[in-house]
């Protein structure tokens, strides 16, 4: 909008400004929801005993929301029910409301409930989350990767290691694959943001892979490369400091990039040492900030 804003004819902006103090408005809107959401998910797991608990649920009930109510429902019943009805519960397979009805949420019910994936070698985590985001259509599926984001925060580590590992998957194959170097480009830095050594190797694969691609214009697409996207990733594996971040950084005295040459040697000049984890001083630096 404000692109648009600045390209209108001075006459023609005050619908425009209308239009974006609407969206200003029900960005805010949705920041209160999503932050109140969060805090409730958060004290959903932080009750000192069972009258607290019940009076949480009590509280969800009057939101008014139908699923809501139905699962705090649930979990008062449970609260309630006798140990025989307990043992029958744990047997009978989640059927109901409680039943996840998206692809997203059916991943992260497999999480809770098979038996390979609640194990802690994290290797069938990961092979289902790449299996997960290959699936036809699943690279453009922005409701199946936002409802992953929101499970990054689940009280379950196993399920929320699932969730991280799939939500890397998704930006891994968008910044990877898709032409639009604008999304993709939005992809590596959201993999900036993730705290989990499972970026390295993704970073690995965008630094060593060129690539063009277009990017929206005001007179339409133009043909670019993905040299932005590869400076993002380079500065990710200055943070990780691991140590085939730092072989990967020395193999850049050869890139085609003449910033990517100079950004790497100020890294190796900054880090002389075998690189062997992440330090503070290292994820205060980041190379790409540099740019122009």
């Amino acid at each position: 909008m404000s692109r648009r804003v600045l390209e209108a004819p001075t006459g023609a902006r005050g619908p425009l400004l209308e239009e974006q103090a609407a969206l200003q408005e029900r960005q805010h809107a949705l920041a209160e929801s999503v932050n109140a959401w969060r805090d409730r998910a958060r004290a959903a797991v932080r009750h000192p005993d069972v009258d607290a608990a019940r009076a949480f649920l009590a509280e969800m009930q009057a939101l008014g929301d139908a699923a809501v109510h139905a699962a705090a429902d649930r979990a008062l019943f449970v609260l309630d029910a006798p140990e025989e009805e307990l043992e029958r519960l744990s047997r009978a397979p989640l059927t109901g409301p409680a039943q996840a009805a998206t692809p997203a949420g059916r991943l992260l019910s497999r999480a809770l409930t098979e038996f390979d994936l609640r194990r802690p070698d994290p290797a069938p985590r990961k092979a289902a989350a790449v299996e997960f985001v290959n699936r036809p259509g699943m690279l453009n599926d922005d409701a199946s990767l936002a409802e992953l984001e929101a499970a990054l925060e689940q009280a379950d580590p196993l399920a929320r290691d699932l969730a991280t590992q799939t939500v890397i998957q998704f930006h891994r194959l968008r910044a990877l694959r898709l032409a639009d170097l604008e999304l993709a480009h939005a992809s590596v830095k959201r993999l900036r943001q993730i705290k989990d050594p499972a970026v390295v190797s993704v970073f690995l694969e965008i630094l060593r892979h060129p690539r063009t691609g277009y990017v929206p214009g005001p007179s339409g697409p133009s043909e670019v490369d993905n040299v932005r996207s590869r400076r993002v990733a380079l500065g990710g594996l200055v943070e990780w400091h691991t140590p085939e971040a730092q072989q990967a950084v020395r193999q850049c005295h050869f890139d085609r990039d003449p910033q990517i040459v100079k950004l790497a040697a100020v890294a190796l000049e900054l880090f002389p040492g075998d690189w062997t984890g992440p330090t503070p001083e290292a994820r205060k630096a980041q190379p790409e900030a540099a740019q122009p």
